[in-house]
């Protein structure tokens, strides 16, 4: 197989923790309704999987669009490639950074200050002001997939430059104006590491709110859920092998219930080779090169947005870096998956 190709399916498996069917196949007699599905591919440039215990089909079909309406808006708001009409979202932001604050919804008020905090409860592992020196990477990636024969890394003065407009204390939120100003006009946001994973769990609130449950909600790897699969019990997930070439297409079981989630980061979810040295889409903020240490972290936990920018951040730590910050954030478990293969638990996650 070519390399093209094997980048090519790293791609297809993105974010991808797969769910273990079997486990959470129920009948009628078990729980007194039926198990139902749906694959959605137009959200968050990801593969999204809905599956639902209910009595009817249209019941099942009445909660998927009442899902797939508030995801494609937290998905509309939060797009850093593509503006649209009637409201200003982060790619408007990036637009008139240095020119003038934009007036955005709050829900991207709310999303920026989550990414604010997390940058500073990561110490700065978690950067959405880090979007000058993504991009480079970005387009070094997509050039590097579409023709890996001339793939290239970016020159290192390039990204010392692009990480010099990276501040988040140039984030400006003026919440009484309902604006978002960007005082480093080379500066742009990207809010990648943080966006599915806060979405996912604004979702899971709605959900619950609009009447929702029994329902397992899978945003690229961002898994959660709503409820438990009725008198069946909790819905047990499968943890993606990160050695995508493995027969063996799990590594660990979790069960979760009732908001709980699991999301994990990795090395083989978009990459792609230069020279046969893999190089993964997880920039270390302190390097500006893509992390290393580990294959995979999976983090287990009651918030979809915190577990999406804590796998970030442990990847871009040291083990005991990680360690240490899971171990201050009681409720919040961690898998660390090392090169060899070996696994790593926090304390609490077995």
């Amino acid at each position: 197989m070519s390399k093209g190709k094997l980048i090519s399916i790293g791609a297809i498996c993105i974010l991808i923790i797969f769910i273990v069917y079997k486990a959470m196949l129920g009948t009628v007699s078990d729980v007194g309704q039926d198990k139902y599905s749906v694959v959605i591919i137009d959200l968050f440039d990801t593969r999204t999987e809905i599956c639902g215990y209910e009595t009817d089909e249209d019941t099942f079909t009445e909660n998927v669009d009442f899902i797939k309406d508030r995801l494609t808006y937290y998905n509309q708001q939060y797009d850093i490639y593509k503006s649209y009409e009637g409201f200003n979202n982060i790619r408007d932001i990036n637009k008139y950074a240095g020119v003038k604050p934009v007036r955005v919804s709050e829900d991207i008020i709310e999303l920026i200050k989550f990414g604010k905090d997390i940058y500073y409860e990561t110490d700065g592992q978690v950067n959405i002001a880090m979007g000058a020196v993504l991009s480079i990477w970005h387009d070094h990636r997509q050039a590097g997939v579409e023709t890996p024969e001339s793939a290239s890394l970016p020159s290192m003065e390039e990204l010392e430059e692009a990480a010099s407009h990276t501040d988040i204390e140039d984030v400006v939120i003026d919440e009484t104006a309902g604006t978002v100003f960007l005082a480093d006009a080379q500066m742009s946001l990207d809010v990648g590491g943080i966006a599915k994973g806060y979405a996912v769990e604004r979702v899971v609130q709605e959900g619950y709110e609009h009447g929702i449950d029994h329902l397992l909600l899978n945003v690229g790897g961002n898994i959660s859920c709503i409820g438990t699969k009725g008198t069946k019990g909790d819905f047990n997930i499968g943890i993606q092998n990160p050695d995508i070439e493995s027969d063996e297409l799990y590594i660990e079981t979790v069960s979760i219930s009732d908001g709980v989630c699991v999301v994990s980061s990795g090395d083989y979810q978009r990459y792609y080779e230069v020279e046969g040295t893999r190089y993964c889409h997880i920039i270390d903020p302190d390097t500006y090169f893509p992390a290393t240490e580990f294959k995979q972290v999976s983090i287990v936990s009651d918030d979809s947005g915190k577990a999406d920018a804590f796998s970030t951040a442990l990847f871009n730590m040291t083990l005991e870096e990680g360690q240490e910050f899971i171990s201050n954030h009681p409720g919040v478990e961690a898998m660390w998956v090392m090169q060899d293969g070996s696994i790593v638990y926090s304390k609490g996650f077995k």
